[in-house]
């Protein structure tokens, strides 16, 4: 069973270790670990996590973790699933399995591939890094188009990496995968509730999680949340999900961002912005357009703002559809148990209460699933909430009033 219990598992994986500043993979693991809970075992190929986390006699894992070679992370997976499964503990313990994108989609694959094609009910998770960082970032598969990398530097003869991204998800839907699924550092809601679903299905499971790499990428470390937005935003990384071969939600986008505006915060396309460079822009750019129409990115209503309800899942046609969310009132006067029903959740808007305001933050990127910051959640007066905040009050600016609460 998987522990259900949030309050103590922030933890799981513990300060102190030697992570740059800004890494997404620590801030993945964080939330991997608070989604899965205590009751599993994980398995960690050699690579930045295994080194950064583990300095010797230090640890900052919190519960059983086992350092593999570079190329057997699922290897070793698949044993303590089996020693699990031949000892009756199967059903009380959950295995996952680690690597970076070398260690998956590359050096690992092999053992990868053998897990699934097994069948061993193990969740692997990519930390997709897009480079070897912990050698001297070189290329891997799942470096993009046009990343300057050690063993594809730009320069005269060359725009950098040649070769486009592997799609390790389709390959591992290949394998007959249950589950299938792809999130980013900059969505911790939608990174949380696919960990716990995968983590709720039998069999092989697969999640590759967009995680920044600030010195290999060579971005500024306070742009990391920015960066895990925009690459989902442009196209150019989709969020999906799929069950039993079937896509079965895709993060829609409400305003498309261009390329260019995600690739000028890194300096491993920095050669792109250069004479000539417009070309390789424009490949990029042809490569989230393909991504947006292959998978139905677009909202209905992609203008200015992003869609209340970015994720839409698809429902089989003998299931009921949920009722449809509240139509937006127009500005009025809501009770406090009025203003309760539009909590973001179940497709509902989400509304919060300042200084007798009612304001409609439903969307939001910081107010997924109505929460934020994994303590405020909309539906309530937030009002002392907002007075002990590290922002100001001018942030509800630009958000739209809809109402007032009943004093």
């Amino acid at each position: 069973m998987v522990s259900k219990t949030t309050e103590d598992l922030s933890h799981l994986f513990a300060s102190g270790h030697s992570a740059c500043a800004g890494c997404g993979q620590s801030l993945s693991v964080r939330l991997v670990l608070r989604a899965a809970g205590r009751n599993i075992i994980t398995t960690n190929s050699t690579g930045c996590l295994e080194v950064f986390s583990s300095n010797y006699p230090r640890s900052a894992w919190q519960v059983p973790w086992i350092h593999s070679l570079f190329e057997n992370s699922a290897s070793i997976a698949s044993g303590v699933e089996a020693a699990l499964r031949a000892t009756g503990r199967i059903d009380q313990i959950r295995v996952i399995g680690q690597g970076g994108d070398g260690g998956t989609a590359d050096i690992g694959f092999g053992a990868l591939s053998g897990m699934w094609e097994r069948g061993h009910d193990i969740l692997f998770i990519c930390y997709d890094n897009e480079n070897y960082a912990n050698t001297g970032v070189q290329r891997s598969g799942l470096t993009p188009y046009g990343s300057s990398t050690t063993t594809t530097p730009a320069g005269k003869v060359s725009w950098g990496n040649p070769r486009p991204k592997k799609n390790l998800p389709e390959i591992a839907l290949a394998h007959g995968l249950p589950y299938v699924a792809t999130t980013s550092v900059g969505y911790p809601f939608d990174l949380d509730k696919k960990v716990k679903k995968a983590l709720s299905i039998r069999g092989p499971k697969y999640i590759q999680i967009y995680a920044n790499c600030p010195l290999g990428w060579r971005h500024d470390t306070a742009f990391t949340i920015a960066i895990s937005k925009l690459v989902v935003e442009t196209g150019l990384y989709p969020l999906l999900e799929w069950e039993n071969g079937q896509l079965i939600s895709a993060r829609k986008i409400g305003k498309k961002k261009p390329v260019d505006e995600y690739l000028r915060l890194q300096g491993r396309f920095s050669h792109l912005f250069g004479p000539g460079g417009d070309k390789e822009i424009a490949k990029i750019q042809a490569i989230a357009d393909a991504n947006i129409a292959k998978y139905g990115l677009m909202s209905k209503s992609a203008t200015e703002v992003e869609p209340p309800d970015e994720t839409v899942e698809a429902a089989p046609a003998s299931v009921t559809a949920p009722p449809s969310s509240p139509t937006k009132p127009a500005v009025r006067t809501f009770t406090i148990g009025e203003l309760a029903t539009y909590n973001g959740r179940n497709g509902q808007p989400a509304y919060v209460a300042y200084k007798g305001k009612v304001y409609d933050v439903t969307s939001s990127s910081l107010w997924e699933d109505g929460e934020h910051q994994l303590e405020h959640k909309a539906g309530r007066d937030l009002t002392e909430d907002m007075n002990n905040a590290p922002h100001s009050e001018e942030t509800l600016d630009r958000v739209v009033v809809v109402g007032v609460l009943a004093g």
